[in-house]
């Protein structure tokens, strides 16, 4: 049981994660520059930092929804994400729960998890890997 568990499960499981955080931080994204859905604090102009942060939510979140360059996009969107808490929610007080910072602790955790662990058992990446590979043994010009 605990091997089907971790063998059958937990990659397709580790998918429907990286999925839904990707939609929910794309979310965050689409808000910031479209302004959908309804932000009670609309965004300054596209080219400032907040505008930044957006495109950075967008991008990261649709890439990672399709699982395509996961580990990087996660690695990225972990940095980014440390530093959202510390430049925009911890001068505004130490815990996260007063200071509003909890969603991006967790993000930056979520992807520093993704960064390590991949795409799961249904991303691009994989089917990538799996259309690069030959029965020869050689994958895109290497050895594997």
């Amino acid at each position: 049981m605990l091997q089907t568990l971790e063998t059958v499960w937990a990659p397709r499981v580790l998918t429907l994660v990286r999925i839904v955080a990707a939609l929910i931080f794309l979310e965050h994204g689409t808000q910031k520059l479209l302004g959908f859905p309804p932000s009670p604090n609309p965004g300054p102009a596209l080219f400032s930092l907040y505008g930044y942060q957006g495109m950075i939510e967008v991008v990261g979140g649709v890439l990672l929804a399709l699982g395509l360059f996961t580990r990087p996009v996660a690695f990225i969107l972990a940095g980014d994400m440390a530093v959202a808490y510390f430049m925009a929610h911890q001068p505004r007080g130490v815990f996260p729960a007063q200071n509003g910072g909890t969603a991006a602790i967790l993000y930056c955790f979520v992807f520093l998890y993704l960064w390590l662990a991949g795409g799961g058992e249904w991303s691009l990446d994989r089917l990538w890997r799996r259309g690069t590979t030959s029965t020869s043994g050689v994958t895109a010009g290497r050895a594997v």
